[in-house]
This record gives C-alpha cells, sequence and structure tokens, in this order.
C-alpha cells in the first residue's frame, strides 16, 4: 500500500483517540509533532564527539533507492544527488526494478557525481542485488539460483521485504534488510481503515508545512519481526543488516478542477484516484471558490528524496569512499542502521576489546579471558545489548563497556525517548563471540 494512500483520512483516525500503543495516528496529533521537534532541537545540543575510536570514516550510505530506470519513479539523477549532498549522503546503491528495456548493471547510475558515489544495483527475485558484471541475460529458475548467480560475479545480495519471505533458508547471501520504510508503513492498521476517504488527509497540509521531517517519522516503528528474523539467521551464519529507504519520489497528491467543476485527485504517477464534488465536500467547496478549469487547488508532496533520505541510512566505517570499499565494509558487516533524523549518530562505535588489541563491528571473535564490549554514542541513550536475539543488558549511558563469558551473536541496540515514547536510533550489526 503506497504511502499517500495510507496518509489519506488521518482526521477520521484521529477522532479515535490515542491507542494504548503509539502508532503513527497517535504520533500525528499535533501537541505530539511540536513535542518531538522540540526535543530533536534539544538533542542536537547535547551532542559530543566520539571518544572511543573506530579506526574508519564513518559513512552515511544509502540502499535500496529507485530512479527513473524502475517503473514506479520518475526520479532524476540530478535530483537525486541533490536530496543526497541536503540529507550528507554520501553513497547510493540503488535498486532499480529491472525491464527489458535497459540493463540495470550496463546502464545503471554508477560512479562519481558531484561528490555522491553511485553503485547500480536491482530489486528483484526477493533480493537487493549488486552484481559486479550484467545478469541481465540469464534466467535464474529459483530464488537460490539467483543468489548464487550474482555471488559468483563476486557481487552482493540481501534479502529484502523480509515479511513477505520470513520462511525463505537462502545460501551465501550477503546479508538482509533490518528495516524497511515501506514495510514500515504498511503495519499501520488504522491507517489501513480511512483508505475510503481521501479527502481527509487535507488537515495533514499544516502539519507537514510545519513539521516535514516529523510526519514521515511518525510511521516509525521498531521492526520487531525483521530483527527477530535477522537474529535467527545470524545464528548460522554471518549476515550485514542494512537499512532500506525504498526511495521513489512517488507518494503524493494533486487535486485540480475538471471542466465540469469536480475536483480530480490524481497521485505523484499521474494515476486518478478520485473524482470529488465540491457540493458535497465544504472544504473542497471553499478551496474551488474561484479557480478555472485546469487549475491546481493543492499539491502534497509526501515523499520527497531528501525526506526519506534523512530518515534512515546505513552508515559504513571505511577505509575510503570508493566502490571497493563499500564493497568490502557490506561483506564484512561494518555496519550500522540509524534513523538520522532523530538525531546524528556519526561517530557511534561498537566494538570488543582485549588488552591492547581491538576488533570493529562485524568481527568474529575469539572468545577468551578479558573480552569486553565497548560501545560509546555522541549523545546518551537507552543501550541495549542483545545476544542470540535476547536482552542481557541495558543501560542508560553515552558508552557501555560488558565483560563477555559467553559466546554468542552480540549487537546494540540505542534508543532515545521522544515525547515521552522510547524510539530505536541505532541498530548496529553483530560482533560474533566464537567459543573453541
Amino acid at each position: 500500500m503506497h504511502l499517500a494512500r495510507v496518509v489519506c483520512g488521518v482526521v477520521m483516525l484521529l477522532a479515535l483517540g490515542s491507542s494504548a500503543v503509539a502508532d503513527a495516528v497517535t504520533r500525528l496529533q499535533p501537541e505530539r509533532l511540536r513535542a518531538t521537534h522540540e526535543k530533536i532541537e534539544a538533542l542536537k545540543t547535547q551532542r559530543q564527539e566520539v571518544k572511543l575510536a573506530s579506526g574508519y570514516d564513518d559513512v552515511r550510505v544509502l540502499l535500496h533507492v529507485h530512479s527513473h530506470f524502475s517503473h514506479d519513479s520518475r526520479g532524476t539523477i540530478e535530483e537525486i544527488v541533490a536530496a543526497a549532498k541536503e540529507a550528507g549522503v554520501r553513497v547510493i546503491l540503488f535498486s532499480e526494478h529491472p525491464a527489458s528495456t535497459y540493463d540495470y548493471v550496463e546502464d545503471g547510475h554508477r560512479g562519481e557525481v558531484d561528490g555522491v558515489l553511485l553503485i547500480p544495483g536491482a530489486e528483484t527475485s526477493g533480493f537487493l542485488a549488486y552484481p559486479k558484471q550484467s545478469v541481465q541475460d540469464q534466467k535464474p529458475d529459483s530464488p537460490q539460483a539467483y543468489c548464487d548467480l550474482v555471488r559468483a560475479t563476486d557481487g552482493m545480495v540481501f534479502l529484502c521485504h523480509l515479511e513477505e519471505r520470513m520462511d525463505w533458508e537462502i545460501d551465501d547471501l550477503t546479508g538482509s534488510e533490518i528495516y524497511n520504510t515501506h514495510a514500515d508503513v504498511k503495519d499501520e492498521p488504522r491507517f489501513m481503515a480511512s483508505l475510503r476517504n481521501p479527502v481527509t488527509m487535507l488537515t495533514l497540509l499544516g502539519a507537514i508545512k510545519q513539521y516535514p521531517q516529523e510526519v514521515f517519522g511518525a510511521l516509525l516503528d521498531y521492526p520487531a519481526d525483521y530483527l527477530a528474523r535477522y537474529d535467527e539467521l545470524c545464528q548460522t551464519t554471518r549476515l550485514t543488516g542494512v537499512s532500506a529507504n525504498d526511495a521513489h519520489h512517488n507518494q503524493g497528491f494533486r487535486a485540480t478542477v475538471t471542466e465540469g467543476g469536480k475536483v480530480l485527485l490524481e497521485d505523484a504517477l499521474d494515476k486518478k484516484l478520485a473524482e470529488l464534488d465540491p457540493d458535497k465536500i465544504t472544504p473542497l467547496k471553499l478551496l474551488v471558490s474561484g479557480k478555472q478549469p485546469g487549475d491546481v487547488i493543492f499539491e502534497l508532496d509526501l515523499d520527497p528524496y531528501v525526506r526519506s533520505f534523512r530518515h534512515v541510512s546505513t552508515h559504513l566505517l571505511l577505509d575510503e569512499v570508493n566502490e571497493q570499499s563499500v564493497r568490502e565494509a557490506l561483506k564484512q558487516g561494518r555496519a550500522y542502521v540509524a534513523f538520522d533524523w532523530l538525531a546524528d549518530p556519526t561517530g557511534f562505535v561498537f566494538r570488543a576489546d582485549r588488552g591492547d588489541k581491538n576488533w570493529p563491528i562485524g568481527s568474529e571473535v575469539p572468545l577468551a579471558d578479558g573480552l569486553r564490549l565497548r560501545a560509546e554514542a555522541p549523545l546518551e541513550a537507552q543501550f541495549k545489548l542483545v545476544r542470540n536475539g535476547e536482552i542481557v543488558a541495558e543501560h542508560e549511558a553515552r558508552t557501555i563497556d560488558i565483560p563477555i563469558d559467553t559466546p554468542g551473536v552480540y549487537r546494540v541496540e540505542a534508543w532515545l525517548t521522544l515525547a515521552g515514547e522510547g524510539r530505536p536510533w541505532i541498530l548496529s550489526n553483530p560482533i560474533y563471540v566464537r567459543g573453541q
């Protein structure tokens, strides 16, 4: 279900009142948006540089981005690069929907454009795929065969949209999405109940104008199902967890006056959603007053690239910013996912230490006396240390330093509290502590 259609009818849902568990409808209430915005501004003043060293450059990277090559996007490379620069993104790995009219490897966006590194790839067969050479003419007969095909080029394959394939068992994956924006939008039942009333989204206009990123961020829920499956998979194989922006810039509304005096409501891809009679809808009647056929009475852009890019990203620990280094870091798991709209996490470190030796995030570490797991963030947060999918320690701090005497797959989460609600901020990749 597209974001624009999901947002329709929010006023009707607001009338239902707050739910016991916060959801997008609750978070879109004006007082919640204002409180969230004020806390985000306050957090900017509290940020401190991280002292714990990773030995790498922390680089914001996006995976699962669509451009005009995909059938459901009109995005130009100029628009996408400009949005990336505004959001502080330095690398984009595209995920186009393949078609016979182009080769996503040979024709896709590649190289550095105005300081942003572009890497071509596809969303296909249940994966985000980044082969090193064209696989256009080959037709594998199963998901495993497709994964094998891409990996045979020394390429990368990430399981995507886990909500549709929780039972998949694929050998030799590079990694998996641990958050997907589109999946997050779909998991909003009170929004879904509003789909029959598209006019009510008019009341969002003011909120989006005043708090654009907070409105987008109201859709953020902790990806419990994704992470549970990821934790399960990581106990049998190493997998790099990445975020999926699933950015298309195709969610929005445009309302124009027809020759007959009605209001034509279309989406961002010019698809007709409804034709409305202003005589039956008072707010529309006021908007149409004095307008001529063809006049646009309102436009609502819900997912410009910059808003999607600011929402979430995958931070890679790189030696240098080039395609080889990006691929190496993704294969080795030197990565963490962050909801950057809440606060800038740059510099976050999660590593294993023993004596004067340390291992970065994504490493396999032998269990031995004196082994510790350490993490530090630029803000005080609720740290959660997760082992094999279970929380084994929690601390409210900027740093944690925990002795480890049990093998397992360890990762860290950092949460922030905004408007009285805990929100996930950082989701690290694991450190794999191996026994004898």
